[in-house]
């Protein structure tokens, strides 16, 4: 079986870990020195690693790392109970709330930045969530 890890880029450890834990309910599990740091609580773990701001991800990258908020085409979806209750902790921690809080056929849905211009979604699934939509 292949485990996932999913991984975030901060610039600031100890911010990191304080708004993961705080706003999410996520706790340290194990540390490597003064860079990484690995979160539980989620369906994987979660490891924060500490780069610095103009540093690039590989020699061929075409951009180096900022931390303003930026787009990419993979994020983190964090499925939560009460959607209201996390978004609140969230904001509280530093996250930026991006839009009004979306209600779907599969539940309700909101798009946050972290303090690192991560964006992440937050959901809360009703009935029968996804399944909701495919009519089965």
């Amino acid at each position: 079986m292949i485990e996932l890890r999913a991984c975030i880029d901060v610039d600031d450890l100890e911010k990191a870990i304080a708004f993961y834990t705080e706003a999410l309910g996520l706790t340290v599990g194990r540390r490597l020195g003064s860079d990484w740091a690995e979160l539980l609580g989620a369906s994987s773990p979660i490891d924060l690693l500490s780069k610095p701001v103009g540093s690039t991800a590989s020699p061929s990258a075409s951009s180096a790392r900022d931390y303003r908020r930026h787009w990419t085409p993979v994020h983190l979806d964090f499925t939560v109970t009460d959607l209201d209750t996390v978004v609140q902790r969230a904001r509280a921690a530093g996250a930026t709330l991006e839009r009004d809080i979306q209600e779907r056929e599969w539940g309700r849905m909101a798009n946050l930045a972290d303090p690192f211009g991560h964006g992440f979604c937050l959901l809360e699934f009703r009935g029968r969530g996804y399944d909701a939509l495919t009519g089965g």
